[in-house]
């Protein structure tokens, strides 16, 4: 199994001489399965570059499991080039929306609409297929099974864990490291503490032993007090998380877009130096879009 980074940034697409290095496109990670399953994590921006690469490769049957609707790791869907091929099959996974009761149909359709977008979803010429996931069950695509869990975001947000023939992948999509709503006076902070364990206790399962774990690091922790309930992590979460689960590789992602490739490797030199000596077998990388793995 072999994935590659499409789109790192987070919140807004940020092109430009600052992020040529990393990459200023927003969410999308390829997966490319033993037997050749495709799987997409995210339809951020660089999902568009991900269909112009997939476009040598005909037919394309992908199967596209979406995070959570924010618009970041959604507006790159209708420039996904295979959905106006004749012969593609795209099938789109992801949650239930808790307010609406809108399953996943309702991302697509909505981009669609005529307001937002030229081309109506009756004109596309690929097979679109929806999959609504139950929260915390697995399903088989090809050769790989697809777990998910809940994560901590402001809407539903599934992390995805991907496992075929022994090794395994995790992505959080946004994920806010927990932390108590209430003050240690108040009759609800024993409550929600428990809450917060048991939560973190099912997120850590869905993660523990992954080849690779790739998170969410939009902040250093100078920056997260005034970002707290964001929805968002940082990087020593992050370390914290992977070094908690067991993970053997640490993937940094979701960059703050406001953050330059300069401004992004000295925040990473930075917690790389306060959690130097790595242990043995554990290593750490700041993803950039092109950078492709092969877990063997």
């Amino acid at each position: 199994m072999k994935f590659r980074f499409w789109g790192v940034r987070g919140s807004i697409p940020s092109p430009g001489p600052r992020t040529a290095r990393y990459g200023g496109n927003t969410t999308c990670i390829e997966v490319c399965t033993d037997n050749g399953t495709l799987l997409i994590l995210d339809g951020g921006t660089g999902i568009f570059a991900l269909a112009q690469n997939l476009l040598k490769r005909r037919p394309v049957h992908a199967n596209i499991f979406i995070t959570h609707s924010h618009w970041d790791h959604i507006h790159g869907l209708p420039f996904f080039s295979p959905l106006f091929v004749r012969g593609s099959r795209v099938r789109l996974h992801g949650a239930v929306d808790p307010v609406t009761g809108n399953g996943i149909e309702h991302v697509l359709g909505v981009q669609l609409q005529n307001s937002y977008f030229p081309v109506s979803e009756a004109q596309l010429d690929a097979t679109v297929e929806y999959c609504t996931l139950e929260c915390g069950k697995a399903i088989e695509v090809g050769d790989a099974t697809v777990a998910n869990v809940v994560m901590n975001h402001p809407v539903t947000n599934l992390g995805y864990r991907i496992s075929c023939n022994g090794r395994s992948l995790f992505f959080t999509g946004d994920h806010e490291p927990y932390y108590n709503l209430y003050p240690a006076d108040d009759a609800r902070h024993a409550p929600y503490a428990l809450h917060m364990a048991e939560r973190q206790a099912e997120i850590d399962r869905a993660m523990a032993g992954v080849d690779a774990l790739i998170v969410d690091c939009s902040y250093t922790r100078e920056e997260y007090p005034a970002k707290q309930g964001w929805g968002h992590g940082t990087f020593d979460g992050a370390f914290a998380a992977a070094l908690r689960v067991g993970a053997k590789t640490l993937y940094c992602t979701h960059h703050e877009p406001t953050r330059g490739d300069d401004e992004l490797e000295a925040a990473f030199a930075d917690v790389m130096a306060r959690h130097a000596p790595l242990p043995p077998g554990f290593n750490v990388v700041l993803a950039y879009e092109g950078l492709e793995v092969e877990l063997g």
